[in-house]
């Protein structure tokens, strides 16, 4: 059956290793997980049973892209499926909500944070989902290379959503990473699924660069086959406009792609990649999850990846029509401080985590509102640690979240309020009425004052909002949300400050010990006196029987050394009071040691954005420093200036 309904919806007349042990457990109706390598067809493995399964296959994806070229391809297929996000119209949005819930959708694809929304969760609870997959799983683990908190939520939300089945999809999990996510979603281990990472057609090439002849080094490669589709992968944007634009004066039909371009934009450029108008893309690694172009020759990383884990997924890229293709690394230890400062970025000071449990504290009852952009702003701190944090004190079980709702609605009237009202009778008549009341009209658009409906009628929220959402269903009005405010429950206000501060700033000192290990762990590994394709399978649990893969650089020409090349003036030289004089006066309270460094390393915080800190001269002077380095050096030379 399973056959037949691959080659009737998918065109395909067999399976690929591994996917069909996955589908049957699903189709059965257990739970799973694939780890399959990169272009391994994890997909197919929650879209065929999307077409057997009674009700709807919600999938949880991280990025807009992996949504985007999966949709296409079921759509493609005539497979009814459909994703939320933010570049919907209303009219869209609303379109799928109703298809969701009427049956007529067998696959929605969603962003984890959509759980967040109030009026998403009270959508969801009327649509017959079967099966929830966690796209890139490996996110939820802590011991994962990109772990997002928001993503320890999704067993929750199934337990809370009846949602009977899980499927777990990634490429690059560690045994370890394996196991904790499984775990999470109590997957016994023979429902999971691994094949093989070694592919023979990937030629894995390490080729020790000096800073100076890396563009000359990388248009000789591109020379070759100017029109092979190639990404070159780079670890800042500035760096990505520098090689696009050197590539294009040298007559390479190249471009950059980063998050410091507007999304439109970014879609262009991977749309002219995908058809083949553009030959090459330099890309942070903004770009690539999820792009299933078969045909990529080259993908050449100019700056040392992240991780093992990042390096596998990127090479992975390439080669998937099978053909041979090269993965070459431009390798030096010159951006490895760099790769370090992002890590660095990412701790929150114990002052910050401090004064947020202060503020948990002193909450005065057992609910706990906050707007997450708000708090960070107010803490100095990014919103990704943040959102960790928070997840941490609730695996302490200090709070626990209940709830996203947006504090502000507003719309826009499509029909007078009068024809609403005289669409009701009795008692719904005297509660649309008192909703309409307390609406107030600036212009075009009329804001929703809830509070007031709440004073003045007695009613709850919930039935507020589904008023509003039945409005909009009946073209009456053009609803909108704003300013989400995240909803906690406060279970324990008796802990000690000191003592759980010092906790969470462990926990976040030991995450940044292990992402600093796993960059020398890359580069110990490109530097490696084995086979690189055997120590690259073997990092991800396979074991390879022969030592020599044949077609990497170490079994060609062997070990590669990586060469630092970029002699750093010493800190010494520099005049303290100088560099840091217009950042202590911009900055005033907020200033610190860290603070500090930050803003020589070029590192960005909340409260750098919000005073266009980046404007300032010196600030990233010291991006391919040490950052510790740096920050002994400041503590040494502030003690010693003259007092004032």
């Amino acid at each position: 059956m399973l056959k037949k309904l691959l080659e009737k919806h998918f065109g395909f007349n067999s399976f690929l290793k591994g996917q069909e042990d996955v589908i049957h457990k699903v189709v059965e109706g257990q739970s799973a997980a694939a780890i399959f390598p990169t272009g391994a067809g994890k997909s197919l493995c929650y879209q065929l049973p999307a077409m057997v399964l009674p009700g709807m296959t919600l999938v949880v994806s991280p990025l807009l892209s992996l949504m985007k070229d999966q949709l296409d391809f079921l759509q493609g297929n005539h497979i009814p499926a459909a994703r939320l996000d933010s570049t919907l119209s209303k009219s869209d949005y609303n379109a799928i909500l109703e298809s969701a819930k009427n049956g007529k959708l067998k696959i929605l694809m969603i962003a984890v944070e959509r759980f967040k929304n109030e009026r998403f969760r009270s959508h969801l609870k009327k649509m017959n989902v079967s099966l929830l997959v966690v796209d890139e799983a490996h996110c939820i683990s802590e011991w994962g290379h990109n772990f997002r908190p928001e993503y320890l939520k999704l067993p929750a939300y199934q337990k809370e959503f009846g949602i009977k089945q899980a499927l777990l999809l990634t490429a690059t999990a560690t045994t370890q990473v394996r196991d904790d996510m499984c775990a999470k979603f109590n997957i016994p281990k023979n429902n999971v699924f691994v094949t093989g990472f070694y592919r023979n057609n990937l030629f894995l090439q390490i080729t020790p660069t000096e800073n100076s002849e890396k563009k000359l080094r990388l248009l000789q490669k591109i020379q070759k086959a100017p029109h092979d589709p190639t990404i070159v992968y780079v670890t800042l944007q500035k760096t990505a406009e520098d090689v696009a634009a050197f590539l294009c004066e040298e007559k390479i039909n190249a471009h950059p792609y980063h998050a410091g371009m507007d999304n439109e934009k970014r879609e262009q450029i991977q749309n002219k990649f995908m058809d083949g108008s553009l030959a090459c893309i330099v890309a942070t690694i903004a770009f690539g999850m999820g792009i299933d172009k078969k045909d990529i020759r080259r993908i050449i990383h100019y700056d040392l990846p992240k991780s093992i884990e990042n390096y596998s997924q990127e090479i992975g890229r390439s080669g998937r029509d099978g053909k041979p293709a090269l993965c070459e690394v431009l390798a030096n230890r010159n951006n490895i401080h760099i790769l370090e400062n992002f890590i660095y970025g990412d701790t929150p000071e114990k002052k910050s985590i401090f004064q947020l449990l202060q503020t948990i504290k002193d909450n005065k009852g057992f609910v706990w509102e906050t707007q997450t952009t708000k708090l960070a702003n107010e803490l100095n701190i990014r919103v990704l640690p943040l959102k960790t944090l928070l997840v941490y004190l609730a695996m302490e079980k200090i709070i626990r979240p209940k709830f996203t709702y947006f504090g502000e609605y507003s719309f826009k009237y499509i029909t007078e309020p009068t024809n609403i009202i005289s669409s009701f009778k009795e008692e719904r008549k005297q509660f649309v009425t008192a909703v309409m009341n307390h609406c107030h009209t600036k212009k075009i658009w009329t804001h929703v004052d809830i509070q007031a409906i709440l004073d003045s009628y007695d009613t709850d929220r919930q039935r507020i909002l589904a008023a509003l959402e039945y409005f909009e269903e009946k073209g009456w009005i053009d609803l909108e949300s704003r300013q989400a405010v995240d909803v906690y429950d406060i279970l324990n206000q008796a802990f000690n400050i000191d003592d759980m501060a010092e906790k969470m700033y462990a926990l976040f000192k030991k995450k940044e010990s292990l992402e600093i290990q796993r960059i020398h762990k890359m580069v110990g590994f490109f530097e490696s006196d084995a086979c690189i394709s055997k120590r690259l399978a073997g990092y991800f649990g396979e074991h390879l029987t022969k030592e020599r893969c044949g077609h990497c650089s170490f079994c060609q020409s062997g070990k590669a050394v990586l060469p630092t090349t970029t002699e750093l003036k010493p800190l010494s030289r520099f005049e303290y009071k100088k560099i840091t004089a217009e950042f202590t006066q911009a900055v005033g309270q907020q200033s610190s040691e860290v603070n500090l460094t930050k803003f020589l390393c070029g590192i960005y915080t909340p409260v750098f954005s919000k005073l266009k800190i980046k404007q300032l001269p010196y600030f990233g002077i010291f991006e391919s420093y040490p950052f510790l380095e740096v920050k002994n050096w400041i503590a040494r030379a502030a003690t010693s200036q003259p007092s004032v």
